[in-house]
């Protein structure tokens, strides 16, 4: 089990800063420091087969993130907790690695169970903020609108940030994105429980 999971999370760097064309196995043997032999009797696949598994693992993470501070913040601060998080990728890489997601979904030629993935995994991304939204009043239609349009937008400022090596388009789409929730959800919310800072999350 420790080997699969350290081959997963090699996958996922590895695909975060070099794409699904750049991630061949040599490269994942030297990332990961597991030998040929064990890639193929945990991914029977391959290549293939290892890249969607890291693709469904990446994804679901960031779904739980989402849904996590979902629980416990209003929905515009949810959503600046989703940009945060990408500007500290970015930054922590010095504007090498973006999002595996949507490696996963360029890669589709090579991996085209994890462009499946990718695909899903953006929907789980769409549902969860959607639910939230429906949670302060928003009609379903509404909801799951904002949710493709923030995730869009924060994708899309993603890989803006790494080509011109600034989090400025993170930084601007997130000030409008919050313009955007304040026009949409009610200014009074109704709270069940206390809010706490997005910098200590359990």
């Amino acid at each position: 089990m420790a080997a699969r999971d350290g081959l997963v999370q090699s996958a996922i760097d590895l695909v975060r800063r070099y794409g699904v064309a750049g991630t061949g196995v040599t490269r994942l043997l030297d990332h990961s420091g597991i030998s040929r032999r064990t890639v193929y009797l945990n991914f029977p696949g391959g290549k293939s087969e290892l890249i969607a598994e890291a693709t469904r693992v990446a994804g679901c993470a960031m779904t739980g993130v989402i849904e996590t501070f979902g629980r416990r913040s209003d929905p515009e601060a949810t959503i600046a907790s989703f940009t945060e998080a990408w500007k500290k990728v970015v930054e922590s890489s010095d504007f090498l690695a973006g999002c595996p997601i949507v490696a996963a979904a360029l890669g589709r030629s090579e991996a085209p169970e994890a462009a499946d993935a990718a695909g899903a995994a953006f929907d789980d991304w769409e549902q969860a903020l959607a639910a939230r939204l429906r949670a302060e009043q928003v009609a379903p239609e509404t909801a799951l609108s904002l949710a493709t349009t923030v995730i869009a937008a924060i994708e899309g400022a993603v890989v803006m940030s790494l080509a011109q090596r600034s989090t400025e388009p993170l930084d601007r789409t997130g000030r409008h994105l919050a313009e955007l929730i304040r026009a949409h959800v009610p200014s009074q919310r109704s709270v069940t429980e206390p809010e706490r800072p997005l910098s200590a999350p359990a």
